[in-house]
């Protein structure tokens, strides 16, 4: 994902890091002797040109969608990697996330959700490729960027070798911060481009947004709309690679949602392939996941690019997944014309225009028309025949005269995600819990002082760092008033801080993704003689952007009290005792073994620094399973021992709603009975109202219009393969069950000029009685079923006024009877 700023390091160290990072990823990928790339185009390998990829000596084009193997499990990889293939993509992306992979130095990890080379090999498995992206920085809103580390072990996964791999990337956005380094930082490009292409691997190296990337490195565009805004590669020998088109936004705290209509992702990929001739167009996400442990970045959620097409759970988002689905099989049939044709531009009209690729001498011809206009709808006049094209959206003609596909026009069905409560798992729930202590001075070991940087205590090991002092009062210092108290006032440079006077809370404070930096300013009830604050600061995972990232800083910076009689006392230089972390991170008390070192007694809501506990069975079936954490405020969950990230639902979005409630807990975490789940709040929330749940997308909905384009009517001829194609998406109402499932409801049905959207769908002035009957007919009792979308099939009037020849369908997906719950 694109920086706000980028990413940082001096230039020798980068280098360094990146010679050693990798020097040992080829160990762990391609042993054995170096591998040259076949300049011919016909020996093993992958090549390029000016027109495309060219891999084990064919010409293709790709859709690849980003699918990160540690935010979901290795029982999920297969499920997700298969819904990729069967929504039209034939790439996986990934980066290679340096930091899981050796946390300490020597300490190497490459099990359970770390193991790449597993992941690589299932994407293979299912006849797809893979572009690795291998830093050494990734950002990817993953912590410190993925900075600084090591890897080992041989595999042979280069498409040289026979495996799947057929682009690598080296760096990452460092266009965005090389003018801070000036010459330097030309030189680490230079530097870094020689190295990456001198390891000989038999595949292309890309540097996105790199517009100098060294030949033959190839420069890619990231963002939202490559189609219009990127520039081209920097030589004619070089194809048009889209590295990264963002489905949505991450989100961090405090963010509302974020959304990307299917018809604008569609819009920007054909425009991308008609007017760039593109040749690799990249999902970022194509399934985002979870952020598990302190993984995430500094303030991202624990859901991860849950907008994508398939979402947190790897359940298919409609219609996002079906449409563009329904775009790689357009594009798919022009695969010829894209890659041999010569390209040609015509002006159309204001804001109208079509990109055509056709071969010489041959019948090879295909169309784009475009209609750039963002609110009206034109028809435009092409080779003869009149084509109706709606605003903002492209019109693929893979013969030059047949619409197979508009941008604007979804066919596939729309879904609703659905929480349901797991009744086995929430009974007989009993909580238990455990408060950590506040430490005194005397209890912080490491002394200083001034209140010290904490990234540079805590290593990345734990988020919390306590900074503890005293002072003393007289009573002549202290406010007569009895309803006047002192202030404490905390200035902090991130990312959030709980303050505790005397042992009791008196409030918190954070920072947001625009200002990490905050102030607390909190009444306290201090007294005559000696007094104790305690702060215990934290981070929402680090930086992982912008120049000079070893240089920030976080944690506790001034403090003072205000309100004395004596006027303001600052404590900044008052002598501060620090401890790292908490007593019940350093006891595990997570696990089942370390919870056993603590005393538990009987659960109370509202009370700060306190360890949760319970014990609940598995959800029956095999639906994603989910906790809701809405009656709690800012901590972590972990299930058997397993963190399943950080949440924080007292962090309202300007809308005045959670950023997240509902948390992931993989089916791989879970057994069938008894599975621990352990809770750090940190403020105070009511565990008692802690659900598990499951989640579904069984409401399924098709909300399709019969629009009668013209030409349709008029083809004066058809390849065969068009021809079954056009049959396939004329306007039809389709609905699908989830694998497993079948419809045994229809909620709403109407053809006429309804309303609304899934889950709120309302009958227009134009309704056909009839219907919903047809389509009961038609549909109840399968797991799949189309309908016609024409006013004949269900009885409709055609001259009803205000009729949009619209069929609106609401359905209900239940497992067949003798299947899993």
């Amino acid at each position: 994902m694109p920086p706000l700023v980028q990413n940082s390091m001096t230039t020798p160290s980068r280098r360094e890091l990146c010679a050693m990072w990798l020097l040992c990823l080829m160990l762990l990928l391609w042993p054995g002797s170096p591998v040259r790339a076949h300049d011919d185009g016909k020996g093993p390998g992958v090549t390029y040109d000016g027109r495309s990829l060219i891999v084990n000596g064919k010409r293709g084009i790709f859709f690849a969608g980003a699918i990160h193997y540690p935010r979901s499990t290795p029982e999920m990889w297969p499920g997700i990697i298969a819904k990729a293939k069967q929504g039209g993509l034939n790439v996986i992306q990934t980066y290679v996330f340096w930091n899981i992979h050796e946390p300490q130095p020597g300490q190497f990890n490459f099990e359970g959700r770390y193991d790449l080379v597993k992941f690589i090999k299932l994407i293979q498995q299912q006849g797809m490729y893979v572009t690795l992206r291998i830093g050494p920085f990734i950002e990817a809103e993953w912590n410190f960027g993925g900075f600084p580390f090591w890897l080992r072990q041989k595999e042979k996964l280069y498409a040289s070798q026979g495996g799947p791999i057929i682009l690598s990337q080296i760096e990452n956005e460092y266009n965005m911060i090389m003018s801070t380094y000036q010459e330097e930082g030309v030189k680490y490009v230079q530097w870094a481009a020689k190295m990456a292409v001198g390891l000989q691997t038999g595949v292309p190296w890309v540097m996105c947004k790199q517009k100098d990337a060294p030949d033959p490195v190839i420069n890619t565009c990231n963002g939202r709309n490559c189609g219009d805004t990127f520039t081209g590669p920097n030589s004619p020998t070089k194809p048009s690679l889209w590295t990264e088109n963002w489905t949505a936004q991450y989100r961090v705290f405090g963010d509302p949602p974020s959304q990307r209509s299917a018809e604008d992702l569609a819009f920007s990929v054909a425009r991308f392939f008609a007017a760039k001739n593109g040749t690799l167009a990249t999902y970022y996400m194509y399934h985002g996941g979870t952020n598990f442990g302190r993984t995430s970045s500094a303030l991202a959620t624990t859901r991860y690019y849950d907008e994508a097409p398939l979402d947190e759970y790897g359940l298919q988002k409609e219609p996002k997944w079906g449409h563009i689905k329904d775009l790689h099989v357009a594009l798919k049939l022009c695969r010829k014309a894209l890659l041999w044709g010569a390209i040609s531009y015509q002006a159309l009209g204001k804001d109208l225009e079509a990109h055509v690729y056709e071969k010489p001498g041959s019948d090879i011809c295909v169309a784009f028309l475009t209609n750039k206009d963002p609110r009206i709808d034109s028809t435009v006049q092409f080779r003869g025949a009149e084509y109706f094209v709606p605003h903002r959206s492209i019109s693929i003609l893979p013969d030059c005269k047949t619409v197979v596909f508009n941008t604007q026009r979804v066919n596939s069905q729309h879904n609703a995600r659905t929480y349901h409560l797991a009744k086995e798992s929430n009974k007989n729930a009993e909580w238990k819990m455990y408060q950590e202590s506040v430490p005194t001075m005397r209890q912080a070991p490491l002394r200083a002082t001034e209140p010290m940087e904490l990234m540079n205590l805590t290593k990345d090991e734990t988020d919390y760092l306590w900074y503890t002092t005293r002072f003393n009062l007289e009573a002549e210092d202290l406010p007569r008033r009895h309803d006047t108290h002192p202030v404490v006032l905390v200035s902090n440079l991130g990312h959030a801080m709980h303050a505790f006077v005397n042992d009791v809370y008196v409030g918190s404070g954070n920072g947001n993704k625009m200002d990490k930096s905050f102030t607390l300013a909190k009444p306290a009830q201090l007294k005559a003689g000696t007094n104790h604050i305690s702060l215990l600061a934290m981070t929402v995972g680090l930086p992982n952007s912008g120049v000079y990232l070893e240089r920030r800083m976080a944690g506790v910076h001034t403090v003072a009290i205000q309100g004395l009689n004596t006027g303001t006392l600052d404590l900044s230089a008052n002598g501060w005792g620090h401890k790292v972390g908490l007593s019940g991170e350093k006891n595990n008390v997570f696990t089942e073994e370390g919870s056993r070192k603590v005393q538990w007694s009987q659960a109370k809501k509202g009370t700060p620094l306190t360890w949760y506990k319970r014990y609940f069975d598995a959800p029956r079936g095999d639906n994603p399973v989910a906790v809701d954490m809405t009656s709690m405020a800012k901590g972590m969950v972990w299930i058997n021992g397993e963190s399943i990230g950080r949440y924080w639902v007292s962090f309202l979005s300007p809308l005045g709603m959670p950023t997240q409630t509902m948390y992931h807990i993989p089916r791989a975490f879970l057994k069938p009975k008894d599975n621990l789940m352990i809770i750090f709040e940190e403020t105070g929330g009511n565990p008692e109202e802690i659900v598990i749940i499951t989640a579904r997308r069984d409401n399924i909905c098709s909300v399709v219009a019969d629009y009668h384009p013209a030409h349709v009517k008029s083809w004066a001829r058809q390849d065969n393969q068009i021809q079954s194609v056009v049959q396939d998406v004329k306007p039809r109402a389709e609905l699908q069950c989830p694998d497993g499932k079948v419809i045994s409801a229809i909620s709403f049905a109407s053809f006429g000029n309804p309303t609304g959207i899934c889950g709120n769908l309302v009958k227009g002035s134009c309704d056909a009685s009839s219907t919903k009957s047809v389509v009961e007919k038609a549909c109840l009792g399968n797991s799949s079923c189309k309908l016609p979308v024409n006013y004949d099939a269900y009885g409709a009037d055609p001259a009803c006024p205000g009729t949009t020849n619209t069929l609106a369908v609401q359905a209900k997906c239940t497992r067949k009877k003798g299947s899993k719950a």
